[in-house]
């Protein structure tokens, strides 16, 4: 399949902050301080009802097996429980865990032995975004300012990040996404995140929502 890579002639917008909605606001601070990632997500108090699967995870891309391990061993500790442990696959090395909150976590790398010492440090980011049909949530990003870095077809795009947000946004297939997860692709109720929006406040055709950042 030939990777397209196209852009948009309306208003450049970018993702400015993920925003997770939680029950227990103090016990998600404490959760995301020991597991590391605090930095790239904000929290806030939420009773929205939720079943199932969310639609979305968050990706965290690292160096090395041995800082998966890392990331992995942090969560859990903290209370994450494991969706799919940390193993080699064909593209690399990664392991799933879910947060006491309900936010699903994927800790991957593309190298499959080590070329030094576990970190604490994170490559990249990606907040992917579980969806009926690729092309035609990518089309309404497209018109909304959203800048497509890369697209597979029907199966995955990826946005322009831009300057705004250290964390990028993916569109991948519903069903694959969740299979990739190792949780089945059902679920209503609230997403539980909010994106955060350079370009005002406005829902996608799969009910997420963006909020005009502060």
């Amino acid at each position: 399949m030939v990777m397209a890579i196209t852009t948009s002639t309306a208003a450049h917008m970018s993702l400015a902050s993920v925003t997770l909605e939680v029950a227990d606001l103090e016990a998600a601070r404490r959760f995301y301080t020991a597991f590391g990632v605090d930095r790239y997500i904000s929290l806030r108090t939420s009773e929205a009802h939720s079943t199932g699967f969310r639609g979305f995870t968050l990706a965290l891309t690292v160096a090395g097996p041995a800082t998966v391990d890392g990331f992995v061993a942090d969560a859990v500790d903290a209370g994450a429980a494991v969706l799919k442990p940390a193993a080699k696959s064909l593209w690399g090395y990664g392991g799933v865990v879910q947060a006491p909150d309900g936010t699903i976590w994927k800790i991957a790398t593309s190298a499959k032995k080590d070329s030094g010492p576990a970190t604490r440090e994170v490559d990249e980011v990606v907040l992917l975004l579980g969806v009926e049909d690729v092309k035609a949530t990518r089309q309404f990003y497209v018109g909304r300012g959203l800048t497509v870095a890369k697209s597979f077809g029907g199966k995955y795009a990826e946005f322009d990040p831009g300057q705004s947000s250290s964390v990028k946004l993916a569109l991948y297939k519903r069903r694959a996404l969740a299979k990739d997860l190792g949780v089945p692709d059902d679920g209503a109720g609230s997403h539980r995140v909010i994106l955060g929006s350079t370009a005002g406040t406005f829902t996608d055709l799969d009910g997420f929502t963006w909020q005009a950042a502060a």
